[in-house]
């Protein structure tokens, strides 16, 4: 679609995806490296690129201030900006709980997550590479079922990781810092799908 004054709204959207899936890119690799040493270290790091998306969003918000017409309606930005930033904010949320819980050394399910996160996080960036041209794109309602379909594997994958922990023999401060660790991982695969949702609610709405 045309954009009015050079502001592609599309564009800083999936730039801003682009962050999230560095974070997740980022986080697969410090849970897959793990050392408790490096953990304040990483989460400096990983709190770059969240100070990025958050640069990108006040970008974006600053822009539509001062816009007159826009692509679609003003609003449907604003929630999809919000949702956005919400994708890299519960990636970095999971190394806040393991830094928060001293976590010594992460579980094989916790790899398992992060990797279907990363699935997720590149599916959501495919959806808003094609957002500017709903209109005419044939590939975004396949790719929010690929989405739909790989949260559903998150959930059924926090189930059985879960049910798995608790009947493990870990104590119980092991017992709580898991959950809210898997909670927060199973929150990432939420707010993607959140996401993609909205980028179709948007598309009805505005077509």
């Amino acid at each position: 679609m045309a954009q009015t004054k050079g502001n592609d709204y599309f564009k800083m959207l999936e730039d801003m995806v682009e962050c999230s899936c560095r974070a997740a890119v980022m986080m697969e690799t410090i849970l897959k490296n793990f050392s408790v040493d490096e953990i304040e270290e990483n989460m400096k790091k990983i709190h770059v690129i969240e100070n990025e998306g958050d640069e990108r969003r006040h970008n974006l918000v600053e822009n539509l201030a001062k816009e007159f017409i826009t692509p679609i309606e003003r609003e449907d930005i604003m929630a999809l900006t919000n949702q956005v930033d919400n994708v890299t904010d519960t990636v970095e949320d999971v190394l806040l709980k393991i830094y928060m819980f001293n976590v010594q050394s992460i579980q094989p399910e916790a790899i398992e997550f992060i990797e279907l996160i990363m699935k997720c996080c590149s599916k959501l960036h495919e959806i808003f590479k094609e957002f500017g041209n709903f209109k005419k794109s044939k590939t975004i309602h396949d790719t929010v079922v690929e989405l739909n379909h790989l949260e559903e594997e998150g959930d059924a994958l926090y189930i059985s990781t879960v049910r798995k922990l608790y009947m493990s023999d870990a104590d119980a401060k092991e017992l709580a810092a898991w959950t809210e660790i898997y909670n927060c991982l199973e929150k990432v695969c939420d707010t993607c799908e959140h996401t993609a949702d909205l980028v179709e609610n948007t598309i009805l709405k505005n077509s």
